[in-house]
């Protein structure tokens, strides 16, 4: 996969207020990439606007050179796709339908789900570890298999870009740690490009090639996290003082909080 994602000069607002100012950046191909910021930064908005789940007030979003404005939604759903925070589901769908819809925005018009379909469909689900789950409903899967099933349903639509915004939200730890190491071995072995938001700091430092850090709705700096993860970052926008130490296994900093 080789495809370009560029931000430039966005502005997103929620009725009246700005809440996205002037935010721009470009997205490396395969690369995974993490928004971090405080609550009510403007995180999520901005994941959602390059989603096209909010229409920007100004700016531009570019997909592989072309203005997603001006796309159609279906050729925007065959290349990038967004998992919100919070999903809604009927009682009564399988691991395996959720998983099918993925293949919806490449069906041609009442065409109905082929081998070729069903065979990304098994795919998906091989590579998410839930070929046993298939036939249970989401609604009785634990919050990290049901996370693992919205992924598959991702893979399915096989895009180059993963929008993810807190993945990791409602997850007991070991949950987070999974679903974030899956994220990096689809990254890996697909070259899957990934935009996500994380409130873990740590693990944003573990996961991520890029770093995006959002201050009262502005980008405040970016990088690596051994360039960007330090102790005036945590002072100036999160307001807290650590210990910062080297995580040589990983190659990334973590950050121990001092008490107050």
């Amino acid at each position: 996969m080789n495809m370009e994602l560029k931000v430039e000069n966005l502005d997103v607002n929620y009725g009246d207020k700005r809440v996205v100012k002037d935010v721009s950046f470009d997205i490396d191909s395969g690369k995974i990439v993490t928004i971090i910021g405080p609550n009510g930064s403007g995180k999520s908005t901005l994941i959602k606007a390059v989603g096209r789940c909010l229409k920007p007030a100004g700016g531009n979003i570019y997909l592989d050179g072309s203005n997603i404005r001006n796309m159609n939604t279906k050729v925007i759903a065959q290349k990038l796709v967004i998992l919100p925070q919070i999903k809604n589901i009927a009682s009564d769908i399988s691991v395996e339908e959720l998983v099918s819809y993925g293949r919806y925005p490449h069906l041609k018009f009442r065409r109905r789900l082929n081998k070729k379909d069903m065979d990304i469909v098994d795919w998906a689900l091989e590579k998410t570890d839930l070929v046993p789950l298939r036939k249970r409903f989401v609604t009785t899967l634990s919050g990290g298999e049901e996370q693992r099933a919205w992924l598959a349903m991702s893979l399915a639509q096989r895009p180059e870009v993963l929008l993810l915004d807190e993945p990791t939200t409602f997850l007991d730890i070991s949950y987070q740690v999974e679903i974030l190491e899956l994220v990096k071995e689809l990254n890996k072995t697909m070259g899957l490009t990934v935009v996500m938001v994380l409130h873990d700091l740590n693990q944003a430092a573990r996961y991520s090639d890029t770093i995006l850090v959002v201050k009262d709705g502005r980008l405040w700096n970016q990088g690596t996290p051994d360039k960007v993860m330090n102790k005036r970052l945590l002072r100036e926008v999160f307001r807290i003082e650590v210990d910062i130490y080297d995580d040589r296994i990983n190659k990334c900093p973590y950050f121990i909080p001092k008490q107050i």
